[in-house]
């Protein structure tokens, strides 16, 4: 059966709706997430604000349009850089994936803002962002698990005296994983090690991207690239230094 074509009408207004949020994301980078105004957007445009409202109802259908399509376009490059990797070569796909993260939020410093920086005032995001929220999540976890299902076995010990109450601080993490079926059978440090290795890749990021490593990293790049490789090490997907 013949696949019905989209009318004139119908990519007409795609390609506005496509235009509102390039706009949209370029307010992001010049007055960060905070700032972000429909009225502001429709001048960008060419168009009355009224007009807007057409495909936006509201300011914050608008940030939720930019989380989803930001998380997504981010998840995309992080799993395609893993997808570029030999399956067995985890310690390889650990550190290119890592760097697509970083690699994505330098190219688009406002989208990062608005998923990983401060909230915005008055806006909570749906329960349509978490999908798309959790792709790049999905790809370290799942490259940490195959680093431990090949028997390199992703945690270390378990310090000789853990912290009390290890299981219920990261009972959320946990749950996630077993609901979704990500990585489900993975003990309860190597969950918190990637909890870890989670923030601390987002959080340099963060830094580097907010200004806060300024005159203690002189090359942000090459400072990342030494982060997660510890990061890795600490998770078992390298080789122990002596």
């Amino acid at each position: 059966m013949q696949t019905k074509q989209p009318t004139a009408r119908a990519l007409a207004r795609e390609a506005v709706h496509a235009s509102i949020l390039a706009a949209a994301r370029a307010r992001l980078t010049e007055e960060g997430p905070s700032q972000l105004a429909l009225r502001a957007v429709a001048r960008d445009v060419g168009m009355v604000s009224s007009a807007v409202y057409r495909y936006f109802a509201s300011r914050d259908d608008l940030l939720t349009a930019l989380l989803v399509l930001d998380y997504d376009e981010l998840g995309a490059a992080v799993e395609a850089a893993d997808a570029a990797v030999d399956r067995a070569d985890v310690a390889g796909r650990w550190a290119v994936t890592c760097r697509a993260i970083r690699t994505w939020a330098v190219a688009h410093p406002g989208d990062f803002a608005l998923l990983y920086g401060s909230p915005v005032p008055g806006y909570v995001a749906p329960p349509s962002t978490i999908e798309p929220a959790s792709r790049t999540t999905h790809v370290l976890i799942q490259v940490v698990a195959d680093a431990w299902a090949d028997g390199r076995r992703g945690a270390r010990p378990a310090p000789a005296s853990p912290p009390d109450g290890l299981p219920s601080a990261i009972g959320d993490a946990v749950a996630y994983m077993r609901e979704r079926g990500v990585a489900p059978d993975l003990p309860d440090e190597l969950v918190l090690r990637i909890l870890m290795a989670w923030t601390t890749v987002f959080g340099v990021v963060s830094f580097e991207l907010f200004g806060h490593t300024v005159g203690a990293v002189s090359d942000g790049a090459v400072y990342f690239d030494h982060v997660v490789a510890r990061l890795a090490d600490d998770l078992g997907i390298t080789a122990r230094r002596p």
